[in-house]
């Protein structure tokens, strides 16, 4: 309880600006930013009753490669979407990737960026990184900075290629990019 409360504290004078902006600082945000990201997009996003064993199995985020998240995804491991619970798991190879709803692929994978995502096609995971260029190669989700805020963009067609269905309410905030464009 009282990690919950320091981690709450810490957040809000982030949100403040009481913490001076050193590179660490400025990393932690960054990345509690993009886990609340994650959490969102796994509200907004569908996927077909197939992708799941029964009806109250949980939703799987993976990390692939390095974390990069540190500990800004306990804020929302455990949580519920949509009746099942959020599920962390982090794997070092995507040969070892299995029950899968949100993957996150590190920087540390961009020179096999095109292998995994090849890999991946035609399954119904929402791929996400924040690799430069990810949706042009065939990812899902990629995660922007334009004028220092995180901004996301959406590879719409991949995303129904793979049987998602994207929400409008999160089309409508993304900018939607075609892969090799």
């Amino acid at each position: 309880m009282l990690a919950v409360l320091r981690q709450t504290f810490f957040i809000l004078l982030l949100a403040l600006g009481l913490f001076p902006a050193n590179a660490h600082l400025q990393e932690s945000r960054e990345y509690l930013l993009k886990a609340a990201f994650l959490y969102n997009f796994a509200k907004f996003v569908e996927w077909p009753a197939d992708s799941f064993k029964n009806e109250s199995a949980p939703i799987h985020l993976v990390i692939l490669g390095p974390d990069p998240f540190g500990s800004a995804l306990e804020t929302i491991r455990e949580k519920s979407v949509k009746g099942r619970k959020l599920v962390i798991k982090r794997i070092s190879r995507i040969e070892n990737l299995e029950d899968c709803h949100l993957l996150f692929i590190s920087a540390s994978e961009k020179n096999q960026i095109r292998a995994i995502l090849n890999t991946l096609r035609g399954n119904s995971i929402l791929t996400i990184s924040d690799l430069e260029k990810f949706t042009h190669l065939g990812g899902i989700i990629g995660l922007i900075t334009l004028d220092n805020k995180i901004r996301f963009e959406i590879n719409l067609e991949v995303a129904q290629r793979n049987r998602l269905k994207i929400s409008s309410e999160l089309l409508e905030l993304a900018k939607i990019v075609r892969s090799g464009s």
